[in-house]
């Protein structure tokens, strides 16, 4: 062992803290497969397999020892190539010694070392070249050879010798074919990448001088990884076994309860109506998951950060019945900082362990938010697990060891995120991960095309679909009970067309009058602007809320229309709101009467179902008007005259859905003529999803829509990572933004500034205050005007500075020639 201590001597893995000593590479390295051993001791694998994947976690930092990472690291100096791309040269290089100890086929062992070596998020690009004469190595492999130098390529056998006798029953053979070590390179890469910010944290792994005894520094490493997985917040508290919830079950939180799990990964959709308690029904069987040992948490993925913000205020209050422990909680978006219910629990988490909340580990980085016992975030950060992002295997393991709640399903079925959330369940389900999705207006196609990538995931063949009934829980494998239909407290919603704008002023105008609560919701920023001031010119105390206003403002607009429309209001508050789709879902609103624009099928259920809301705190005897009415602002589906057909009632709202799905809407709503929940929202959702013949006057643009939707398919099928491929071949470096989650009109950031330079939302420059005074409109737009040149406020970081806009807001208003903003109108284009 005397060779060895000299050997960590010579190898540096960490730098040498001031006043401190250097940590040998080869001690890190046993730092880490410490962490990983208690990371990987759950899979569904033999013993011998799980001790092979530890000692490959082991030997990840191989290329640490080389002469180029010692010399950056004691002199500063640049390295042609990465450490982690040496490893990978390293391990080429001794592969016979590998397969000495843990057999397996060389293409096996090689995918799994790459997946080892590539664990800072990327692949290696670097290929296996051989020389002239194929006996050895050439190219870019020979040359990280000689960047390590002699010495270190003979000390590397010597480490991967003794490490290997660490594990002596470690072996590859278990390994049943190519298939499956290409799915447990993810897996591989995932769980390593946790291990070795784990294992890297100084203050859990102090820096130690060569050791002589390898197995006892082990041991001691391993003591250490148990108590430093605590305090990363990666051990969840077992799930309490009381009752969740004290009111009486609805029919699905009673078939939720009672629902036989399957074995194996488990997928369960949830389909009721708006305000029929999906959420409390999602809980009630994600814990009976968790009982069964199908998760260790939850990570609910919701549409916006707005209703993720609702989420998390909603699970809360939840947690303490939840658990029989203090979890870890997480509010994974971007911006996340500004919740001040996050605020607040990540406060009581620092006073108080025993407190829900996050741990200021999980808090340093939002990639390590997905791996707290409970997240709630935007569906957004869960569907950069199934695309070629960097560190995309870090969310895919993250999210496999949690139930996977997604709300708002119906919203993620456009062309582009279709195929990047059905990926993400093909994903889960072959981790052996489960899922709930959850949604009121989810069309059964699409409920076909995510139960199919689930169960294929999870190598199964999908069963036959369970039919239209509705409401609806299906669990492939198992009978899950009928569902009841409840008719709604406030009856069926009556719909009426409204041929033209002015109409809608009017209806609005009397409504108020008689002192009712309504709305109006737009689809275009523009038209609803223009609404407000006409019903303002009329006399009618009028609000608006819509995304185009700075998030400050926005935030005051929100918690205004929360006091006189919410759950709380007053009963003849007079007033009208009117909103862009942010109305939709993230507000829990109440309105006497209602007026939409046009739009698809789904999103005009989400909009009635803040219509009649809550009808115990309002029944129908004490509301202004006899009965729930939803007014829509819409042409004549029987009277399409031109390709323009809906401009004149919707102007620029007419751009946002695509023509065939408002079109379809129209005559399936109108025919109908009534919203009849839930016994009739089937029929409905289907009538708007069919695939019948347009009108003439719309099937140019019915193609020109169909081509977009190809295109957008095709983008995300070259998005999505290359599962069948393995890490090295399927996997990516990019950043996220290179791998968008969802396609839409380009967007750009303003940051906006008072007249003396202070931020918008006042006080001093900061992240917080930075991303209060933002507001986000369309770049093209943007593009075509003067904005003015202005330096960013020094001592913000880079990442936010290099891709947002500051712009002073002068007296007025007035940002440039054609621009404008005011706190009670927001963004406003000339």
């Amino acid at each position: 062992m005397t060779d060895l201590r000299a050997l960590m001597a010579r190898w540096p893995g960490k730098s040498a803290p001031e006043g401190g000593s250097e940590h040998p590479a080869v001690l890190h390295m046993l730092d880490v497969a410490a962490v990983a051993e208690r990371l990987i001791a759950p899979l569904p694998c033999p013993d011998p397999l799980k001790d092979a994947l530890v000692l490959l976690c082991a030997l990840h930092d191989l290329g640490k020892i080389s002469d180029s990472f010692r010399r950056a690291l004691r002199e500063g100096s640049v390295q042609r190539f990465r450490h982690w791309e040496i490893t990978e040269a390293l391990l080429w290089q001794h592969d016979a010694r590998l397969a000495e100890r843990l057999g397996s086929r060389d293409t096996r062992r090689a995918l799994l070392c790459a997946a080892a070596a590539g664990h800072h998020g990327r692949p290696s690009q670097k290929g296996k070249e051989l020389n002239r004469s194929g006996t050895g190595p050439g190219g870019d492999w020979q040359a990280m050879l000689d960047a390590a130098g002699r010495e270190a390529v003979e000390d590397a056998a010597l480490v991967i010798s003794a490490f290997a006798d660490l594990w002596p029953k470690a072996s590859l053979a278990p390994l049943a074919s190519l298939g499956e070590a290409k799915r447990l390179t993810w897996q591989l890469n995932g769980l390593l990448t946790v291990a070795d910010w784990v294992g890297s944290n100084a203050a859990w792994f102090p820096a130690s001088p060569p050791v002589d005894d390898l197995a006892a520094y082990l041991e001691a490493a391993r003591s250490r990884a148990a108590a430093a997985l605590e305090k990363a917040g990666l051990i969840a508290p077992p799930p309490a076994s009381g009752a969740l919830f004290d009111f009486a079950p609805r029919p699905m939180q009673a078939a939720c309860a009672g629902v036989p799990l399957p074995d194996g990964p488990m997928l369960a959709l949830i389909e009721d109506e708006t305000g029929s308690g999906k959420t409390e029904a999602a809980l009630i069987l994600a814990r009976r998951m968790l009982a069964a040992g199908k998760g260790r948490g939850l990570y609910v993925a919701l549409p916006t950060m707005a209703t993720a913000d609702a989420m998390f205020r909603r699970l809360r209050a939840v947690l303490p019945r939840f658990f029989d422990g203090a979890p870890t909680v997480t509010l994974a978006h971007g911006r996340a900082g500004l919740s001040e219910d996050y605020r607040d629990l990540a406060l009581a988490r620092e006073r108080d362990q025993d407190e829900p909340g996050p741990t200021e580990w999980l808090r340093d980085s939002r990639r390590r938010a997905l791996l707290a016992t409970v997240g709630v975030g935007t569906v957004d950060q869960a569907l950069l697990a199934a695309v070629k992002a960097r560190h995309a295997p870090l969310r895919q393991y993250a999210l496999s060891r949690n139930i996977l709640i997604v709300d708002e399903v119906h919203e993620m079925g456009d062309p582009y995120m279709g195929v990047l959330l059905r990926q993400l369940l093909h994903i889960q389900a072959a981790l052996g991960g489960s899922a709930i999705l959850m949604s009121a207006t989810l069309p059964l196609g699409l409920r076909a095309e995510l139960v199919a990538a689930f169960e294929a995931g999870a190598g199964r063949t999908a069963p036959a679909d369970p039919g239209p009934a509705y409401p609806s829980l299906t669990v492939p494998g198992v009978a899950a009970p009928a569902v009841m239909a409840t008719p709604s407290p406030r009856g069926p919603v009556r719909v009426e067309r409204l041929a033209a704008p002015a109409a809608a002023i009017d209806l609005l105008a009397e409504a108020a009058e008689l002192g009712a609560a309504a709305v109006w919701v737009r689809n275009a920023v523009d038209e609803a602007i223009a609404a407000v001031e006409a019903l303002r010119a009329r006399g009618v105390v009028a609000d608006l809320l819509h995304a185009r206003f700075a998030l400050a403002d926005r935030k005051r607009h929100e918690a205004e229309a929360l006091v006189a429309f919410g759950k709380d209001r007053a009963p003849r508050p007079g007033r009208v709101l009117v909103a862009t789709q942010v109305v939709e879902s993230s507000l829990d609103l109440d309105f006497d009467v209602m007026v939409s624009d046009l739009a698809p099928m789904a999103a005009l259920v989400q909009r009635a179902g803040r219509l009649w809301r809550h009808m115990d705190r309002r029944p129908a005897d004490t509301r202004p008007v006899p009965a729930p009415v939803l007014h829509v602002l819409s042409p004549d589906a029987g009277a399409v005259a031109g390709p323009d057909w809906a401009a004149a009632e919707l102007g620029q709202g007419v751009h946002v859905y695509p023509q065939g799905a408002l079109w379809r809407t129209a005559r399936a709503l109108f025919e109908a003529g009534e919203i009849r929940a839930p016994d009739g929202l089937r029929a409905l959702i289907e009538a708007a999803h069919a695939d019948d013949p347009l009108p003439s006057a719309l099937e140019a643009a019915a193609l020109r829509a169909e081509g977009r939707a190809g295109a957008e398919r095709a983008h995300a099928a070259q998005n999505v990572v290359g599962w069948e491929d393995g890490y090295r071949i399927g996997a990516s470096g990019a950043g996220d933004a290179d791998y968008p989650t969802r396609l839409g009109q380009p967007q750009r950031v303003l940051v906006l500034m008072q007249p003396d330079g202070a931020p918008w939302a006042g006080g001093a420059w900061g992240v917080d205050s930075c991303q209060l005074s933002e507001v986000s409109a369309s770049k093209a737009r943007l593009d075509r005007l003067a904005l003015p040149a202005c330096d960013p406020p020094p001592g913000l970081p880079d990442w936010l500075t290099r891709t947002r806009d500051f712009v002073p807001v002068g007296q007025g208003g007035e940002i440039c020639q054609g621009l404008a903003y005011l706190a009670e109108s927001g963004l406003l284009f000339a």
